[in-house]
């Protein structure tokens, strides 16, 4: 077999319903404050919204018929662990449901689980220090 060379992940793409680009954009936008990237024309009419996310991207991307997925998700990093206390803090504030994983499960990582606005699974998470 041919070596090849992946660089990494370029982005990841969730579902959303038709006429989601408001909500993604006060989610991904302001709550958790990722910058909107420009979709390119020809895609920018099939709805949906991009974002970056570190070097990477998230895609929200619409399907009909829509199914959140209750399993699959992305998993985002934050810097610290008080960003990520803060990070939840604030989805709580603004009625987002943030639901805290053993720190047991994977040493050294504190992390929690938050669906988007339409019941995508979500990861959040923070290496502990030390």
């Amino acid at each position: 077999m041919d070596s090849l060379s992946i660089m990494g992940i370029d982005h990841v793409q969730i579902a959303a319903p038709a006429g989601c680009e408001q909500a993604a954009r006060r989610f991904f936008g302001e709550l958790i404050g990722l910058d909107e990237l420009e979709k390119p024309a020809p895609l920018a009419a099939r709805g949906g919204c991009w974002f970056r996310a570190g070097a990477h991207e998230l895609h929200v991307g619409v399907a009909e018929p829509f199914v959140p997925a209750a399993k699959a998700h992305p998993a985002f990093r934050l810097a610290s662990v008080g960003d990520l206390d803060r990070l939840a803090a604030r989805l709580e504030h603004h009625g987002v449901t943030v639901a805290w994983a053993d720190e047991l499960e994977i040493p050294g990582v504190r992390r929690f689980h938050a669906p988007d606005p339409w019941g995508n699974r979500l990861e959040f998470v923070a290496q502990l220090a030390g």
